[in-house]
């Protein structure tokens, strides 16, 4: 489907208070705001082939097929959630665009604590909890040309207003209302967090996509799971460990009875 970068605003999500917080950031005057999409990874991704600029940034009040890591589905209520996606043009080597998603973890962790207080925990390396519960999801999608990449782009569901979940997702989700008590305006909260990534962006450009030098630590610290944490790893036939914290790349390493594993795809689930 073409889209030709069109916008489609709602009164719901206010546009011009969104980009007065983003001024002079990548992202200003680059917003694209729809009602209802399937996944506005998919359609970043488009737009990205179609040669959207870097910064450019596709928001939906509604998904019909948002999706999470490993092909999970994502469940959101209309105008409840923030739903958005970034593109992205990298030019450094291609390990490097693991950071970018670890990034995107910093800038959820920055934006909320700022705006509502409440500090997350991260669990590695695309989830970000409250407590036990989630309420932010990170996909990291590339398109690539040949042998090189083209373009990044990095989806963000983050629940906002909701007050209550499916069945199958009460015991395991939450929302930033449901934690702080009260109803939040998303497009003040939308404003935190991509300020928050055009600080980490530019930080990583000029360190030319090494992220390790000024990452590990902040990482960390916003991290119960990155070390000291007993986990259960799915990839490679399974196997369980303890959490020994990131390699040069930004991937997570775990202390196994038989040496350190790296994890390199998939997440990880704690081990009670």
């Amino acid at each position: 489907m073409r889209h030709n970068f069109f916008r489609y605003t709602r009164a719901m999500l206010r546009v011009g208070e969104v980009e007065r917080g983003i001024a002079r950031t990548i992202f200003a005057g680059k917003l694209h705001v729809f009602d209802e999409v399937g996944s506005t990874n998919t359609l970043a991704l488009e737009a990205a082939a179609e040669g959207a600029a870097e910064g450019t940034v596709f928001v939906a009040d509604q998904q019909l097929a948002g999706r999470g890591r490993g092909g999970h589905s994502w469940h959101s209520e209309p105008g409840e959630a923030l739903l958005f996606s970034m593109v992205l043009r990298p030019q450094w080597k291609l390990a490097s665009h693991a950071w970018l998603g670890l990034m995107a973890a910093l800038a959820v962790h920055s934006g909320v604590g700022e705006v509502t207080g409440i500090t997350a925990d991260l669990r590695w390396p695309n989830d970000l909890l409250i407590g036990t519960r989630k309420f932010c999801g990170i996909l990291t999608e590339m398109r690539t040309d040949s042998s090189r990449t083209t373009a990044v782009v990095i989806g963000i569901g983050i629940n906002v207003n909701q007050q209550r979940f499916p069945e199958e997702l009460e015991g395991i989700a939450t929302s930033l209302a449901i934690a702080g008590g009260k109803r939040l305006l998303r497009e003040v909260l939308l404003a935190a967090v991509l300020r928050a990534y055009d600080e980490e962006y530019k930080a990583l450009q000029e360190a030319a996509g090494d992220g390790g030098p000024h990452l590990f630590a902040r990482l960390e610290a916003i991290s119960t799971w990155i070390r000291g944490k007993r986990v259960q790893v799915p990839e490679e036939g399974g196997y369980t460990g303890v959490t020994a914290g990131l390699d040069a790349w930004g991937f997570l390493r775990v202390e196994t009875e038989s040496g350190v594993r790296t994890v390199r795809s998939g997440g990880v689930r704690a081990i009670e």
